[in-house]
């Protein structure tokens, strides 16, 4: 299972995350502890009591405060969760291993079951993507909704998306004056968020266990069978983005739309917030 390698990384992890919870999640928001098979699952939970819900997703090695461009504006108009994944490193704490895409599928419905949420729109970015996708083929029924950033799952993990994590924990210990010259090199916003960065630092003693993605196939993907947005980063180092939107198109020409992000990479929530959080409330009132 995901686990801190001692009590010491945990601690330090913990101050780092309780720092950043504070600087960039202040506005009102609820911490909610949900019991599920594999473990209690922080959620943190904004916005109204009613309305259509938005659920959110982060990427693989993120948690719920990856969302802080979002949020605030979300939460304006509709009930928003902002989930710590198990098996990533955040607040939740896991207690059974996650194998497969059933695992994780199932991890989710006790989630969403435990909050009580129905025709719930589900936003996924990356790895969350590819978890969302999973829980749709395993579990339709709770989830009205998809938004997909870059979403894994289309595309094995090549050296070219290796190299885009090097570089950008490169140029997140540069210089800050050197910064946005190298976020805008490598396709990677993120390494501008500082208090995200030193998160990132400080779960450097996190050991991850969560599976690879495996490459959907077409069966699979045309299982999708509810309105669904992908969104792409024309610079994302995953996949071949044009390639991936001709494939979508190709297999789910009726439930799906595919929108290629100019200048985008990889981090979509960070390398284009407003867009982002515009496309997310367009769906979720459509």
């Amino acid at each position: 299972m995901s686990e801190f390698r001692n009590a010491r990384s945990a601690a330090r992890f913990r101050t780092a995350y309780d720092h950043a919870l504070a600087v960039l999640l202040p506005g009102p928001r609820t911490a909610i502890e949900v019991s599920t098979a594999h473990g209690t699952t922080r959620v943190h939970r904004a916005g109204p009591a009613a309305g259509r819900p938005i659920v959110l997703l982060p990427g693989s090695g993120g948690n719920g405060l990856m969302w802080h461009h979002q949020l605030d504006e979300l939460a304006a108009r509709h009930p928003v969760f902002a989930i710590d994944p198990i098996g990533e490193p955040g607040a939740s704490v896991q207690r059974a291993p996650i194998a497969d895409g059933a695992d994780a599928a199932r991890w989710l419905e006790d989630v969403l079951t435990e909050l009580d949420l129905t025709d719930a729109h589900l936003v996924g970015c990356s790895y969350g993507g590819w978890v969302a996708l999973q829980h749709r083929l395993h579990h339709p029924g709770r989830v009205g909704a998809l938004t997909l950033l870059d979403p894994a799952g289309f595309n094995g993990f090549g050296f070219r998306f290796y190299a885009w994590l090097i570089a950008g924990g490169l140029a997140a210990s540069a210089p800050r004056a050197l910064r946005p010259r190298l976020a805008r090199a490598v396709g990677n916003s993120a390494v501008l968020e500082d208090e995200l960065m030193r998160l990132t630092r400080a779960a450097m003693g996190f050991r991850r266990a969560l599976p690879v993605p495996p490459v959907l196939d077409d069966e699979e993907l045309r299982r999708i069978d509810l309105p669904a947005l992908f969104l792409l980063g024309a610079r994302s180092a995953l996949h071949d983005s044009a390639e991936v939107a001709a494939r979508i198109a190709r297999v789910l020409p009726a439930t799906a739309r595919v929108e290629l992000v100019p200048g985008a990479g990889h981090s979509l929530p960070m390398d284009a917030p407003a867009l982002v959080t515009e496309r997310i409330l367009a769906r979720t009132a459509a």
